[in-house]
């Protein structure tokens, strides 16, 4: 799988723990701040650390924030630089733009200028963000405690053609299937028979060790 680039535009609190989340998992990571300090404390982690100004169009473009796969802009204090950011990185042809909003009007605001998803911090960590951005194969994750989680994912390829017999998932992936959809939307269904043929547009459901899963599905296609 090809290296993904993530540019973080702001590092303050929130801003630097998605970025040190995101090297942990030797992601590509394109930071700027106004502060030498902090891009200097994050240079040895990061791809690229660049002092300047996040509304600066020119500057955006010329480090190849344009190349990313998504930007986060983790600057909410000043609507203006949010905003500015925004539209730059909508400029500049950035797929997945993330902004953090201090409060609700300015979530609003973010929203309809064209931010795909706005985060208040207080709802969200940056930990938490960092994790999103990784997943692959995970839909969706609920912890049950710091270390198991109900996982519910899409089959890697490695499992496509084979039956859940075959897979033997309990035992060589540690994963205990309790659920299974046909498509996306479709309803759970909570009898997942052993000779189910694995197909690509199936989302499984199981409890698994959140750490095993979490690292495999960020770093790779999961457990090929």
């Amino acid at each position: 799988m090809m290296r993904r680039t993530i540019g973080i535009l702001g590092l303050g609190i929130f801003g630097r723990s998605i970025a040190r989340t995101l090297a942990e998992f030797d992601y590509d990571v394109i930071a700027v701040d106004k502060s030498e300090e902090n891009i200097n404390d994050l240079e040895p982690l990061i791809t690229k650390g660049v002092i300047g100004d996040i509304t600066d169009l020119d500057l955006l473009e010329t480090i190849g924030i344009g190349d990313c796969d998504a930007v986060v802009i983790s600057t909410g204090t000043v609507l203006e630089s949010s905003v500015l950011a925004v539209m730059h990185c909508k400029k500049l042809g950035v797929p997945k733009i993330i902004a953090k909003a201090k409060n609700n009007m300015y979530r609003d605001v973010l929203q309809e200028i064209g931010a795909n998803e706005v985060i208040l911090p207080e709802r969200e960590s940056g930990v938490r963000l960092a994790k999103k951005l990784m997943r692959n194969k995970i839909e969706d994750i609920m912890e049950l405690d710091d270390h198991t989680s109900i996982v519910e994912f899409s089959p890697p390829k490695s499992w496509v053609g084979k039956t859940i017999q075959e897979l033997d998932l309990r035992k060589r992936y540690d994963i205990n299937l309790i659920g299974m959809r046909e498509s996306k939307n479709a309803p759970l269904n909570v009898s997942v028979l052993a000779d189910t043929l694995v197909r690509e547009d199936l989302i499984f459901l199981g409890i698994s060790e959140s750490d095993i899963f979490e690292r495999h599905d960020y770093l790779k296609e999961p457990y090929e």
